[in-house]
């Protein structure tokens, strides 16, 4: 078809050409070739066959597609996630939250929850939220009596939190996809995740209290005192990151590189937990990651590209209007194609092909879209969570040493609370817009 288009044997209609390219699309990531290149590719075949655009437009695009003062936020919070993954952040974090909730029924695991909270306030990153959570209370759980399938499902899903609190690179990925302020996207997702923390808290608790599941002894108010202090420094990165933005201090792209400052002073210079020594090992696995993220970035902004140039965005923004369904049966098809999205893609990928496309058609259905970016990002967290592709699953898994099928199975109480979680999140808006509206960030 495509090459019949260019000899002008054939005439395809804008639906075929739209159609053509999401084939081609999906038949790429079928055969196994990772995204970053299905991408690529699919925008390189469309533009020889199927458009009269300059190729010469490609190299300029792929260069000004990553040319944004907001992308450069996700290399420096990469690297301030892995300096506090390092950096003894989480283990201090921990000690500080059994002491105020380890005497509770599963006192560990909701220690471990809120932990996971915790360090998503300063980290951004859901798998290093469970490779530095899951390493230290896993073990800890076991040696307290607790089965190693209660533990590896609390931490599985909790350390989804990494993206939907403060900072989050998916959320970042999403601003930059829909032209959306990242500092109300940031402060957006702090009640909902409040109220997740306090969700799978409940669910823990009542599993715990159930199974009759050992208790630790109450910690002393100057126990409590002692880990607070400890863990200051760390939740200190909340302040320098919320107070910055909002007093317009500086923006959130340099909320993220000091951030990354931030990590690495206190790593290296307080906690003491990195030697200078090991800092270009830091530095290299957060270029390494960065690298992976931004070449995705680079080929999905061609890929926006195409489809502007095709107009499918507001083609089917206008469609969507036209099926009457409402900005509730919109936002339930919305969570519905995610979902499924999930079992095949990572988030940001997800984000990255989807969020320009369904953007138009929630603006147009009056949909707030820092509300819409929560609403995706509630969704990625639960595909994190879930195989064949959740990767806290396959991080979680290597930690625990569990089977993924029979993780897949242990995290199912806590999947379901994040099911119930997103239909709440997305039937309501205030809990997201709530809090940068008071703050005067949106």
């Amino acid at each position: 078809m495509c090459l019949g288009e260019k000899a002008g044997i054939l005439v395809l209609p804008p639906v075929l050409r739209a159609t053509t390219v999401f084939a081609l699309l999906i038949a790429l990531m079928l055969t196994g070739v990772p995204v970053s290149i299905a991408l690529g590719l699919t925008v390189m075949t469309f533009l020889f066959t199927l458009t009269t655009v300059p190729i010469e437009a490609v190299s300029m695009k792929l260069f000004t597609g990553i040319e944004s003062f907001e992308i450069m936020a996700i290399p420096f919070f990469i690297l301030a996630g892995n300096f506090l993954t390092h950096g003894g952040v989480a283990r201090r974090m921990i000690n500080f939250a059994t002491s105020l909730i380890g005497h509770w029924h599963g006192g560990l695991g909701l220690a471990g929850i809120v932990a996971c909270a915790m360090f998503a306030l300063v980290c951004g990153s859901s798998v290093a939220t469970v490779a530095a959570i899951g390493a230290i209370v896993l073990p800890e759980m076991v040696r307290h009596g607790y089965p190693m399938r209660f533990g590896a499902g609390i931490i599985t899903v909790a350390g989804s939190l990494g993206i939907l609190m403060l900072p989050s690179i998916p959320k970042i990925v999403y601003a930059v996809a829909t032209n959306t302020s990242i500092g109300a996207l940031f402060v957006a997702g702090l009640l909902p995740g409040i109220m997740l923390t306090a969700m799978l808290c409940i669910v823990t608790w009542w599993i715990a209290r159930k199974r009759d599941y050992p208790r630790m002894a109450k910690a002393s108010w100057g126990e409590t005192i002692r880990t607070f202090r400890e863990s200051v420094w760390g939740l200190m990165l909340v302040v320098i990151i919320i107070g910055g933005i909002y007093s317009g201090l500086f923006t959130a792209t340099e909320a993220a590189a000091m951030a990354a400052i931030y990590s690495f002073f206190i790593s290296v210079f307080v906690y003491r937990a990195i030697g200078m020594k090991d800092v270009p090992r830091v530095l290299l696995r957060a270029a390494n990651t960065s690298a992976m993220l931004l070449y995705i970035v680079t080929n999905a902004v061609l890929f926006s590209f195409v489809l502007s140039n095709e107009n499918l965005p507001s083609t089917l923004a206008d469609w969507i209007a036209a099926q009457n369904l409402g900005w509730v049966g919109f936002l339930l098809l919305v969570n519905v194609l995610l979902l499924l999205a999930g079992n095949f893609m990572e988030p940001n990928s997800i984000i990255l092909i989807m969020a320009p496309i369904l953007a138009p058609a929630a603006k147009k259905l009056g949909i707030d879209l820092v509300h819409f970016g929560i609403v995706i990002d509630v969704n990625m967290e639960v595909g994190l969570c879930h195989p064949p592709v959740g990767l806290n699953l396959y991080v979680a898994s290597m930690i625990a040493r569990m089977r993924i099928t029979e993780l897949a199975v242990a995290v199912m109480p806590w999947l379901l609370t994040m099911l119930a979680f997103l239909i709440v999140v997305t039937y309501w808006p205030d809990l997201t817009l709530w809090l940068p509206r008071a703050l005067g960030m949106h």
